[in-house]
């Protein structure tokens, strides 16, 4: 009988192959005294710069493969090796204790690695394994062991493993290897982001029923619905054979659809952008024929690092991001943490509630040095294309106008510097609370543009965090209140001349997105893997007809009526 396992479909796609039984097993250092501490840490630094050289070549090879942009995770683990929090730890304890440089890199790893665990953060969380790979790397390299390399694998297969690291994801011979699948992990680990990078299906945290899968075994792996089969039958062969050949020809034609405009099917205009988190997503954002960044979170910069980054870092990211894009629009947040992003290093007080205390614009209108280093750093990076920046949690009328002051005090000094600036660039704000949903008209007299933060603004209308079981049935994308919020955000932008923007998931919703479309939404911006499904869907929807619609669903009773509401009026527009 065949087996299944259900786990998180971290990149899509279908494949069938034998699987290859990845030997993961943990290795734990037994304790061992040393007679002369100093001798073994030394050995230890000897491991760190071996560790190290061979990190760099695998993020030549990586860069040689995926470009520049996915390369520069290899640089994140070159950062670990040279964290010295981390260091000093282990140095401290082969002095201390008197024991083996294994023992204690492990053991004060297992801590880093434990407590990123502990965040809240899905990004945070995942940082877990890069500490784990280069830990384990500092590790083969103190026992003098050869680490694993994929890139030799000569017959097609599966990878299964307990988990997977970025240097082995970065190594995967792609000529044989059909995809990956491991027993944890998340969609925010390094290996699922590359996977998706390297257009590899990829399952991830399918649980321990992973382990039990034999080497050699035929499996399928249906990585849109998160789906693995261990040894299907010959029926189910041909069921998933069949369906991987649909889902290949379906992708095929969503390609056509990069390089056309976004136009409804009577020829009313939107825009269909991108929502990235990292330097490297700016290319797939391109490939996938995204017409702007509508979201750049930028808190990546300032994440998985022992202090702030400088002004020139800054600036040297956002250029890199607007160049890129070669003067298409580029609309950048300011930093946006606390609720459930921390930095570790900037010590932030313990809050009852995070979610609704000091956290993005309230953090950096109290922090002020750490803001304005950033405002500098965007003002200076503008002259290289199409900045937009945007306040993240604005709630009140005084937080813009305080914001867009301080903007207006950096800019002026360094125009009496003599630093090159662009002549204008368009601030705007997030809508992602209420009040500023329901004051939209008084909003819309101080910002040039309004991108509503679907995802915040759902869970603060509804009181309800989608992440808590017991209430996640409130997050209701559909639900009038939040269509109504919407609207009167998008009528009141329109009485002023501005546009509004979605950053949110809603944006990519197929269901969501006629809605959008009919309330006269000008920004649809998404994950570059939502983009051409959008598109296509917006190029078979009529704007005037949805205009219409739409003001319908606002008065339906709710969330599943208006979603039968729209499911049925795509119905019928395909039997047309």
């Amino acid at each position: 009988m065949t087996k299944q396992l259900q786990g998180i479909a971290a990149s899509p796609g279908i494949a069938i192959a034998r699987a290859f039984v990845l030997n993961a097993e943990a290795y734990v250092p037994e304790r061992v005294t040393i007679a002369k501490p100093e001798l073994e840490v030394e050995r230890f630094r000897g491991a760190l710069k071996q560790a190290q050289a061979e990190i760099e070549q695998i993020r030549d090879t990586a860069e040689a493969k995926l470009g520049a942009e996915k390369a520069a995770i290899f640089e994140g683990h070159l950062l670990i090796l040279e964290d010295p929090d981390l260091i000093e730890s282990v140095e401290a304890q082969i002095t201390d204790e008197a024991v083996n440089a294994e023992y204690a890199l492990h053991g004060v790893a297992n801590t880093f690695v434990e407590a990123l665990q502990q965040l809240d953060d899905e990004t945070l969380r995942a940082r877990a394994a890069d500490v784990r790979d280069v830990s384990g790397r500092v590790i083969n390299a103190l026992r003098g062991v050869q680490g694993g390399d994929l890139s030799q694998l000569a017959e097609a297969c599966v990878i299964v493993a307990t988990d997977l690291t970025p240097s082995d994801t970065a190594q995967l011979n792609l000529d044989v290897v059909r995809g990956f699948v491991t027993e944890i992990g998340s969609r925010t680990s390094h290996s699922a982001i590359m996977a998706r990078s390297l257009d590899v299906p990829a399952i991830v945290g399918a649980g321990t029923g992973v382990r039990s899968i034999p080497a050699g075994t035929m499996v399928v792996m249906d990585a849109i619905e998160g789906v693995l089969l261990i040894d299907p039958s010959p029926e189910e062969l041909a069921a998933y054979e069949a369906k991987k050949q649909a889902y290949d020809k379906r992708r095929a034609e969503l390609r056509q659809w990069a390089k056309r405009p976004s136009v409804s099917a009577d020829g009313h205009r939107v825009e269909i952008a991108a929502n990235i988190g990292k330097l490297e997503d700016v290319q797939k954002a391109l490939d996938n024929g995204a017409e702007a960044v509508g979201l750049f979170r930028t808190e990546f910069l300032y994440m998985g690092r022992s202090e702030l980054p400088t002004e020139e870092e800054q600036f040297q990211s956002y250029k890199y991001v607007l160049e890129k894009m070669a003067g298409r629009p580029v609309v950048i947040r300011t930093l946006d943490i606390g609720g459930d992003k921390e930095l570790p290093y900037m010590n932030l007080p313990k809050e009852s509630n995070p979610f609704l205390g000091q956290r993005a614009i309230r953090l950096c209108l109290e922090q002020q040095d750490v803001f304005r280093t950033q405002l500098r750093a965007l003002l200076r990076a503008s002259r290289y294309g199409n900045l937009k920046i945007m306040f993240p949690m604005i709630a009140v009328l005084e937080e813009l106008t305080e914001a867009k002051s301080i903007l207006a005090e950096e800019r002026a000094k360094l125009a009496a510097a003599g630093v090159e600036m662009a002549d204008t660039i368009e601030v705007g704000m997030m809508i992602e609370i209420p009040s500023a949903a329901v004051s939209a008209d008084l909003f819309a007299k101080e910002a040039d543009f309004f991108s509503i933060g679907t995802n915040d603004l759902i869970q603060y209308t509804m009181a309800a965090d989608r992440m808590n079981e017991t209430v996640s049935y409130l997050y209701q994308p559909y639900h009038p209140s939040i269509l109504r919020l919407i609207r009167l955000v998008i009528d009141a932008a329109r009485a002023e001349g501005k546009w509004v923007g979605v950053c949110g998931e809603m944006a990519g919703d197929l269901t969501a997105v006629p809605l959008l479309l009919g309330l006269g939404l000008h920004e649809f911006s998404m994950s570059a893997g939502s983009i051409l499904p959008a598109r296509e869907r917006i190029g078979a929807l009529s704007h005037g007809e949805w205009q219409s619609l739409s003001k319908q669903a606002l008065a339906l009773r709710g969330h599943k009526e208006v979603q039968n509401f729209v499911q049925d009026q795509l119905e019928r527009s395909v039997t047309r």
